[in-house]
């Protein structure tokens, strides 16, 4: 197959940066113009010494603040052309319905560390008992047995475990740490944590922010079982997978088509923008394909918006659930070590600046970075301040022109400026909001019963015109210089690669002339047709000019006894 391009486009080498589910752990990575996403995957993998790979993903923020998942099966460099630095986040895409039935412990550790990871950006919601033993299962996890001689006072409150940290709350988890868990094992706290976890009904959600019909705000949380609306603290609608016929958008407005009860309903969403609506829409088709096809061979090419939504169809790469179940053949290897490090004493690591740009080949970079690591430069763990970088919750990030320094998690809602000379934004920029502890809330593991009665006539949408732990890992096979992985240089230095300009979106020639061309050639064919056809007085005397008469004798006729005769031979 003939590819267009550079023949040194083979040299060039682009550098990027991921951040994984501990935040004092990242890995430096490199990839070339061509490489697919799924090459960063594996690689990230191969690093992580993780095989099941089907439920892992890379996120990453473009220029305009919208995540996106890294699609495996399109080039890397075309997907985030536009960022400078690079910055993409490891984590869980699909959350298993039953962690337990996942085949290694070490994919199960990091599923572990994904919502783990969720309980404290609020994304996991819970009422005050359930938090209080998922944090107690985590003191445990961290500190082990309780020593009087260590552990007083109030010793729960130098972890950072949840949102909403309440005394109440640490003196509870204090409680069942010292009464109920002498003894266990930190794997034993994981399974523990999981399998209380998994109960929850915000379980491996990620809200995504919208109005309804009656413009409050609310959350739509997609996950194995379906879609969520999540209204303050409360769960309001669960919109199960047997029950949607299909999903598309129009615009900002996310369109769920339902058969409930035997009866055909519409709801819609309004997302804050219409790139925000995309990606709800695809994470959506993402998760039900995943969850409900038997094989991944039946996913069809699906598109979800209208005529005029260029760019928009994608095809379901990967395995399905199903798949991964019925697959009876373990990993041939024997079970990895896992090293298991208290981590929420410290704080983020530090983010090294990322260009982008391409390298020169020979170039090497540590294949993976850890805070409490000293090098020449010496990178700080310091607080943030406004001539450096902080990150809101779950890794939003905000640089200045002075660069990346320090990388922290607990200033967001603290009321700083955003300096938006340069954003990076981790994956996770949607989140509960208010979220906070009501006694009132039912109990969250508790099924809400779907009432679309409560949506209203004006909430049917009738469409119209108008989001440091690892294992001992091998690195890859690159050569290696005190201690870089190197990429070989066969040609020298690599071409430099031309820079885009980050102050907006690119003009797209398609996008702006194509629905236009359309547009106007279907109103000249119709105006024809209706000039040609009608015998309405008013037209007489215009048809009856030259020009025209000679367009219906030379043009028109000729063309109107051609296609009929096409016509008649398809269908005599």
């Amino acid at each position: 197959m003939l590819k267009f391009g550079s023949r040194g486009d083979s040299n060039i080498v682009h550098k990027c940066t991921v951040r994984l589910l501990e935040d004092t752990e990242i890995l430096e990575c490199e990839y070339k113009p061509h490489s697919k996403g799924k090459y960063l995957l594996d690689y990230v993998c191969q690093q992580l010494n993780l095989v099941e790979q089907d439920y892992l993903g890379l996120r990453y923020v473009d220029i305009n603040e919208q995540r996106h998942w890294l699609d495996l099966g399109k080039s890397i460099a075309k997907q985030v052309k536009d960022l400078d630095p690079v910055l993409f986040s490891f984590r869980i895409k699909f959350y298993p319905p039953d962690p337990f039935k996942v085949k290694e412990e070490i994919t199960r550790y990091q599923l572990f560390l994904q919502v783990k990871r969720d309980l404290l950006h609020g994304r996991l919601y819970c009422v005050p008992n359930e938090a209080a033993q998922l944090a107690a299962y985590i003191v445990q996890w961290e500190l082990g047995d309780h020593d009087p001689e260590i552990h007083y006072g109030n010793y729960v409150s130098d972890l950072r475990i949840l949102i909403k940290q309440t005394e109440a709350i640490e003196e509870k988890a204090m409680e069942i740490h010292q009464k109920q868990l002498k003894g266990q094992t930190p794997e034993q706290m994981e399974n523990m944590f999981m399998k209380l976890a998994a109960q929850l009904d915000t379980y491996g959600i990620d809200p995504h922010s919208v109005k309804d019909h009656k413009s409050s705000q609310l959350y739509l949380g997609i996950n194995y079982s379906g879609i969520l609306t999540i209204q303050g603290s409360k769960k309001t609608h669960h919109f199960r997978w047997l029950d949607i016929q299909k999903i598309n958008y129009e615009g900002k407005m996310f369109i769920i088509h339902l058969n409930y009860n035997d009866k055909k309903h519409t709801v819609g969403f309004k997302c804050p923008t219409g790139a925000a609506c995309r990606h709800v829409w695809r994470c959506a088709m993402e998760q039900m394909l995943f969850f409900t096809l038997n094989k991944s061979s039946d996913a069809p090419i699906v598109s979800g918006g209208g005529f005029f939504s260029w760019g928009t169809k994608f095809k379901y790469t990967g395995r399905t659930e199903k798949e991964i179940r019925e697959d009876t053949n373990s990993p041939d290897r024997e079970e990895p070590n896992i090293q298991r490090t208290a981590s929420l004493r410290r704080k983020a690591s530090s983010v090294p600046a990322t260009p982008s740009t391409p390298l020169q080949p020979h170039l090497g970079y540590n294949n993976l970075t850890r805070s409490s690591h000293s090098d020449a430069g010496g990178s700080r763990m310091e607080p943030c301040s406004s001539s450096g970088l902080c990150s809101g919750l779950d890794g939003q990030i905000y640089a200045d022109v002075a660069g990346l320094e320090t990388v922290c998690e607990d200033q967001e809602g603290s009321g700083m400026t955003k300096l938006r000379t340069t954003v990076l934004k981790d994956d996770s920029m949607d989140r509960f909001s208010d979220y906070y502890f009501r006694d009132s809330f039912e109990h969250s593991s508790s099924e809400s019963q779907l009432n679309l009665a409560s949506f209203g006539r004006s909430s049917v949408y009738e469409p119209t015109t108008a989001r440091s732990s690892r294992s001992q890992t091998p690195l890859l096979s690159h050569s290696t210089v005190d201690g870089r992985a190197c990429v070989p240089n066969n040609h020298g230095a690599a071409k430099a690669a031309p820079t885009t300009p980050r102050g907006g979106r690119r003009f797209n020639v398609v996008k702006a002339f194509v629905p236009s061309f359309v547009i106007v050639t279907t109103l000249v064919l119709a105006s024809t047709i209706v000039l040609m056809e009608s015998e309405s007085d008013a037209l007489t005397g215009l048809r009856a000019t030259p020009e025209i008469n000679s367009l219906r004798y030379q043009v028109y006729e000729p063309l109107k006894q051609y296609i009929r005769a096409i016509w008649a031979r398809l269908f005599s």
